[in-house]
C-alpha cells in the first residue's frame, strides 16, 4: 500500500466552474479517496479556508497582472517602446533595425519582483502545509501570470520538489500570445524541462507538440467524469425548470453549456436552432466571464439577425443550486442537462472537452464541430454524435431532426455513448493514472 502524501495543487485560480477549476476538483477528490491529503495555493480560491494559501496577485485577472499581460501581449509599438526615453543612450540610435517586441524596462523590473514575491510565498506555502509533492495546474502552461511561472520555476529548481505540471492551454495554441516581447520567459517557464517535473497533457496532440518544442515526454489523462457513480435522476426541485428557462410545452431545449467565448463558435448553435424547422429554444447557460464581452455583443447581434430566440440563463444556472437577489431559484448544470433535448457543442478550439463529457455523462444527443482533439483522441474510440466540419450543413439538419423526433433512437445512442466514456474517462482510469504518476514521483513500486 503506498503511503498518504500532502500535495499541494497550484495555480492562478481555484474558484467558479472553469475548466482548470473543475478538473482540479475531480483530481483532488480522487486523490483524497486513494487516502492523500490535498492543499491549495492560489489568488482566487473557494477550496476550505483550512486549506488553502491566497495570494491575491497569483490571480492572472489581478489589476497588477492584467496591466503586465496588456503590455507584453499587445504588440502595440507605442506600448512597447514607451520606456525607450529612460535610456536617452538607446533613444539616440537609429531604431529602425531593432525589434517590434521590446519590453519596457519597468516591466522587467516589476515581472522580477513579483517573480522574488511569489517564490517567498511559495516556500511559506510549502512549509506551513509540510508538502511532500506540488500538482501545479496549467501556471506553467499558459502565460496569463508571468511572475507566477517564474517563480514556480524557481522554486522547484532550488528545491527539487517532485511536481506533477498538469498542462490544459499552452500558449502556442492561443493567437493573443503570439506577438510578444516576453519570449525568453516563455521559454524559460512555459513549461520548463526541469528533472523532478512530470508533464501531463490532456490529449495526444499535446504530447507530440511538447516533446518538439522542449524534448519532454508526457503522459497523456484526459478530463473525466465520475462515470462509474450515474446522475441522479431529476427531482422536485427541477419541477420548474423548463418554465424558468423561457420554454412552451411544446418546445425542444436546444443547449449551449460553455462560457459564451469566441472559440466556441456559438454562432452554429444559434444557425442550427434557426434552420431546424423545429419548434425550439436554444438556452446558453453561462456568461462570457472573464474574456471580455464583444463577443457576446456579437451572439446577441447574431440571433436578432436570424430571428432566433435565445435564452441567455447564465443568472439562474450556476456550480451549486441557489436563489438570485430577486427570489428566483438557481439550477446548477447538472439540474439544467436532463432537461435538455439537445446539446450543441460547435467549438473550434478545446484542449479536451469538458462539455462533451458533461453531454455523455446525463445521457444527452450531442451535436459537435469536428475540432482536432475530438479528431484525434474522442471520435475513433465509438461515439455516437452528430458531427459537423466547421458548418452546418443539409445532412447535420436532417440528423438533429431525426434524433429530436426519435427519442428511442437517441436513449439508445446516449446509453452507448455512456458506457464507452466509463470505459476511458472514469475517475477509475483517473485513479490508476495518477497512482502512477506518484509512484514514479517517490521511485515506489506500483
Amino acid at each position: 500500500m503506498t503511503p498518504s502524501r500532502r500535495i499541494g495543487f497550484i495555480s492562478t485560480r481555484f474558484s467558479g466552474t472553469d475548466g482548470v477549476s473543475l478538473e482540479t476538483a475531480k483530481w483532488a477528490d480522487v486523490l483524497e479517496r486513494m487516502d492523500h491529503q490535498c492543499f491549495y495555493f492560489c489568488g482566487e480560491c473557494d477550496r476550505p479556508q483550512e486549506r488553502s494559501y491566497i495570494v491575491p496577485e497569483a490571480f492572472y485577472r489581478h489589476p497588477i497582472i492584467d496591466a503586465i499581460n496588456q503590455v507584453v501581449f499587445s504588440g502595440n509599438w507605442g506600448q512597447m517602446h514607451k520606456d525607450r526615453k529612460l535610456h536617452p543612450e538607446i533613444e539616440e540610435l537609429h531604431q529602425d533595425y531593432f525589434s517590434v517586441f521590446m519590453r519596457p524596462s519597468r516591466v522587467t523590473r516589476q515581472v522580477q519582483e513579483l517573480k522574488d514575491y511569489f517564490k517567498e510565498h511559495l516556500y511559506k506555502f510549502a512549509y506551513q502545509f509540510h508538502l511532500e509533492a506540488l500538482i501545479v495546474e496549467n501556471a506553467l502552461t499558459i502565460p496569463i501570470n508571468l511572475p507566477l511561472g517564474l517563480a514556480i520555476t524557481e522554486f522547484v529548481a532550488e528545491t527539487g520538489y517532485p511536481v506533477i505540471a498538469h498542462h490544459h492551454d499552452f500558449y502556442w495554441e492561443r493567437q493573443r500570445f503570439f506577438n510578444n516581447s516576453v519570449a525568453d520567459y516563455l521559454a524559460a517557464a512555459f513549461p520548463p524541462n526541469l528533472p523532478s517535473i512530470r508533464h501531463v497533457v490532456i490529449n495526444s496532440i499535446q504530447a507530440r507538440q511538447l516533446a518538439s518544442r522542449i524534448g519532454a515526454a508526457a503522459i497523456v489523462v484526459p478530463n473525466v467524469m465520475e462515470f462509474d457513480t450515474p446522475p441522479s435522476p431529476p427531482d422536485d426541485y427541477t419541477n420548474t425548470a423548463r418554465v424558468d428557462l423561457g420554454l412552451e410545452p411544446e418546445q425542444y431545449l436546444i443547449l449551449q453549456p460553455t462560457r459564451i467565448v469566441q472559440r466556441k463558435g456559438i454562432e452554429h448553435a444559434i444557425e442550427l436552432t434557426r434552420r431546424l424547422g423545429l419548434p425550439a429554444e436554444l438556452v446558453i447557460s453561462h456568461s462570457a466571464g472573464d474574456e471580455g464581452t464583444d463577443y457576446e455583443k456579437h451572439v446577441h447581434e447574431f440571433a436578432d439577425l436570424l430571428d432566433v430566440l435565445v435564452n441567455f440563463e447564465s443568472d439562474i444556472v450556476g456550480h451549486e443550486r441557489g436563489t438570485t437577489p430577486d427570489g428566483r431559484k438557481i439550477y446548477s448544470l447538472a439540474d439544467v442537462y436532463p432537461q435538455a433535448d439537445l446539446v450543441t457543442y460547435p467549438s473550434y478550439v478545446e484542449g479536451f472537452g469538458n462539455a462533451f463529457l458533461e453531454a455523455m455523462y446525463f445521457k444527452r444527443p450531442l451535436v459537435v464541430n469536428n475540432y482536432s482533439i475530438f479528431e484525434t483522441d474522442i471520435k475513433p474510440k465509438g461515439f455516437q454524435v452528430i458531427e459537423f466540419d466547421g458548418f452546418i450543413s443539409e445532412k447535420t439538419l436532417e440528423e438533429t431532426r431525426y434524433i429530436l423526433t426519435h427519442p428511442d433512437v437517441a436513449r439508445a445512442r446516449c446509453e452507448h455513448n455512456f458506457e464507452l466514456a466509463r470505459r476511458y474517462f472514469s475517475y477509475s482510469m483517473l485513479e490508476r493514472r495518477l497512482g502512477l504518476l506518484l509512484a514514479d514521483c517517490f521511485g515506489e513500486n506500483v
